[in-house]
């Protein structure tokens, strides 16, 4: 398939918080030069002086391998099913290794959606590459962003932005994943936790007895287990007994203060706190609708 040489934006499109700017695929044959001669005009670079871009590119590596160098992570390794990131005002360089060439998708983009995830975090030009292996769903997503964009049909913008969002998700769950996975410990304490919560969301239980039951000192497990979940082990935990009170509330008819007795809250004022906290309502709202 041949790279999309343009596509349309408008005020409205960039008002949705994420436009697509390029999309496209090209396999590049074992000694041949990259970027090839059909490449993208606007897009073409030379690997040996390398490029900086006005936009994000997500490229993905279904078949060889390369390189490729940033001015903030330096230069590493790119192998069959990996992703990279490409930053705006970052340069950049990449390419195949000459006696394997590859098989690359790509897609652009930009908008204020992405700017905030990179801003918090998610996304940093320290650590472009993820993981992530060969994925027939991922390259799908991408054929249909190329089809997208080939028929140009109103509000196209909009489905492009979805593919993004959604490439941009999976990359970022898998390639997290992954990473995580290598420690072993890790995953078998954190998955054993879990179930020792679930095991106690009626019952009182402190965290620092749940490290102790898995022999790992607190501090340990709660790094661990924030580096898995995102939520340190008291904001899960709290949050099981906040789904058991929706559970509660929906099918019994035990008052607010009997059901924040039943999940051991301080009190049925702080139980009505952390359920408006996580809900956006109070328990007896809850229970109306």
């Amino acid at each position: 398939m041949e790279p999309i040489k343009y596509i349309a934006q408008n005020q409205r499109d960039r008002e949705w918080g994420l436009t697509v700017c390029s999309v496209g695929h090209q396999k590049i044959s074992p000694g041949e030069d990259y970027p090839p001669a059909k490449h993208n005009q606007e897009y073409m670079f030379d690997p040996g002086h390398g490029r900086i871009l006005p936009e994000y590119q997500l490229v993905y590596i279904v078949d060889g391998r390369g390189t490729l160098a940033t001015r903030n992570a330096g230069k590493m390794k790119v192998e069959r099913g990996d992703m990279f990131m490409l930053f705006p005002g970052e340069w950049h360089s990449y390419r195949p290794d000459n006696d394997t060439g590859w098989n690359e998708y790509w897609i652009g983009f930009q908008g204020v959606n992405i700017d905030n995830r990179v801003q918090a975090g998610f996304f940093s030009v320290r650590s472009p590459i993820f993981h992530i292996g060969y994925n027939e769903f991922i390259v799908n997503l991408y054929n249909e962003a190329i089809h997208t964009a080939v028929r140009q049909e109103p509000f196209f913008q909009q489905l492009l932005a979805g593919v993004v969002n959604h490439l941009l998700g999976i990359m970022f769950m898998t390639g997290s994943r992954n990473a995580l996975r290598k420690d072993d410990e890790a995953v078998r304490i954190v998955n054993m936790s879990k179930s020792i919560m679930d095991d106690f969301v009626e019952n009182d239980i402190k965290m620092p007895e749940i490290a102790d039951r898995l022999n790992i000192s607190y501090s340990k497990f709660r790094r661990m287990f924030k580096q898995y979940t995102g939520l340190s082990p008291a904001q899960y935990f709290i949050n099981l007994r906040i789904h058991r009170a929706k559970e509660l509330l929906r099918g019994t008819g035990a008052s607010v203060k009997e059901i924040s007795i039943i999940l051991h809250f301080e009190s049925a004022e702080y139980f009505t706190t952390m359920f408006r906290s996580r809900t956006g309502m109070t328990p007896t709202e809850f229970r109306k609708i």
